[in-house]
């Protein structure tokens, strides 16, 4: 350990542990798979693809799809294996990095490891926005911002009114306002059109969500082309691997599936939603993500009962503010019925 920098000493890796279960709804993946004809045809241009060959060097070839796809130019896109390879770029790169807590733990993580100053600002009652301390804290030498919208891992989405306000601060101060929209077509929003107009702000974005592409991991940033040129330094030459590229070209050119799967999804989102909120000993949150967040009289005793009953879900009772949490992923709706049995049965009583 002494070839390495002392600030990297005891640091805690990602907090994940991989446990196995018949139904798996703890990582906020899609339940579903790529329509088999869409697989049939990704299969058919990794069958084609010269594998000895490097890829393009920027994901030009994806970039310029995506550009299309979006409408945004494409010397402000840089696309790279997940977006947290992005969020530890830009952690690297900044002067300081501001956060909310809770919020998503690769924040934090990144500018521990680059040894980047550090501040987050608990959200308020409700889990709502801290704006005041926020615009207060972005008087300070400029930096980052994180701001997941919808909010992970509280599922909340925030105002449009205080988020305008952050941009305008970011634009005053030279702060940087990085909107992580990992779930925002589980809201149904979307920001682009005002990091267009101010350069100050950027868009992060992840193909493992509504696309169904965890598995291959991909993300991209939306920014000004000054912004996107630090960033893509710091994403390693050749980086998004080939066979990862020919899969989101393909599925750039037939995007249509996404909706489908969204639309399924909000509706058993809302279904689970009303169906907990009859549940006597537990209160769920509402949610404009894949997933939702519930308080428990004991998040560890809510985990091991769902486990024993072959159900896997994510406790989130380390994070300040959600003590008795636990999150659950939405699954298919046979997954989601056996969710809620379980979950009404672990309080011994039946649910409508």
């Amino acid at each position: 350990m002494k070839a390495f920098k002392p600030h990297l000493h005891g640091l805690p890796s990602y907090p994940y542990k991989k446990v196995e279960a018949p139904i798996k709804l703890d990582q906020n993946e899609s339940p579903y798979d790529l329509p088999a004809e869409l697989k049939e045809r990704v299969l058919q241009r990794l069958q084609a693809l010269d594998f000895n060959r490097y890829p393009h060097l920027h994901a030009d070839d994806v970039r310029e799809r995506l550009s299309a796809h979006l409408g945004w130019p494409m010397e402000g896109l840089v696309v790279s294996p997940g977006s947290n390879l992005l969020i530890q770029a830009l952690a690297l790169a900044a002067g300081r990095v501001l956060d909310t807590a809770p919020s998503f733990p690769h924040y934090a993580l990144s500018a521990k490891l680059a040894d980047t100053p550090y501040r987050a600002i608990s959200l308020g009652p409700g889990f709502d926005l801290p704006t005041g301390a926020l615009l207060e804290a972005m008087e300070a030498e400029p930096g980052v911002l994180f701001l997941p919208n919808p909010h992970a891992p509280t599922a909340r989405l925030f105002a449009d009114a205080d988020i305008y306000l952050l941009a305008e601060k970011a634009a005053q101060t030279g702060w940087l306002l990085v909107l992580d929209e990992a779930y925002h077509q589980f809201s149904g929003t979307d920001h682009s059109p005002l990091a267009r107009a101010n350069p100050q702000v950027a868009i992060l974005r992840t193909f493992s969500k509504a696309w169904g592409l965890g598995g291959i991991r991909a993300g991209y940033l939306l920014a000004s082309p000054e912004v996107a040129g630090v960033v893509q330094n710091f994403v390693p030459p050749f980086g998004l691997p080939a066979h990862t590229a020919q899969i989101l070209l393909t599925l750039l050119e037939s995007p249509g599936y996404v909706q489908d799967i969204v639309q399924s999804l909000v509706a058993e989102r809302e279904k689970l939603f009303q169906a907990l909120q009859k549940h006597p000993t537990w209160q769920v949150y509402p949610s404009q993500t894949n997933f939702l967040l519930i308080r428990t009289p004991d998040a560890a005793a809510a985990y091991s009962g769902l486990l024993r009953q072959g159900i896997l879900v994510r406790r989130q009772d380390h994070y300040p503010g959600l003590e008795g949490c636990i999150r659950v992923s939405l699954g298919t709706p046979q997954e989601n019925q056996c969710f809620l049995q379980a979950a009404f049965a672990l309080a011994e009583v039946p649910h409508a």
